[in-house]
């Protein structure tokens, strides 16, 4: 599964990357992933909750998009990540129906 980070308006961090890496790799384990984008992006820099991240993960046949916005990309990244499941395991029953 390939991995792509992209940061705008500032540059992450190894350990943000590390930690990307760790909670994607997760989702790869139960689902058939071909690629995750994970967009990094300060909203205003000067305000609370101006963390975005937006995380595409490519299924064969359909992609499947979550966007969160928080204080941290860390609790921004595990709030997606938990969404994403969500979307993957209907993805996944939806799939086995036909």
């Amino acid at each position: 599964m390939e991995i792509k980070i992209q940061s705008i308006h500032f540059d992450a961090t190894e350990k943000l990357q590390a930690f990307i890496d760790k909670k994607i790799a997760k989702l790869e384990k139960s689902y058939d992933i071909q690629k995750v984008e994970v967009v990094l992006k300060v909203v205003k820099p000067a305000t609370a909750m101006n963390k975005e991240v937006s995380i595409t993960a490519y299924v064969p046949g359909n992609s499947l998009r979550v966007e969160k916005v928080c204080d941290t990309f860390e609790e921004a990244i595990d709030l997606g990540v938990d969404s994403l499941k969500v979307q993957l395991q209907k993805n996944k029953e939806k799939t086995r129906d036909y």
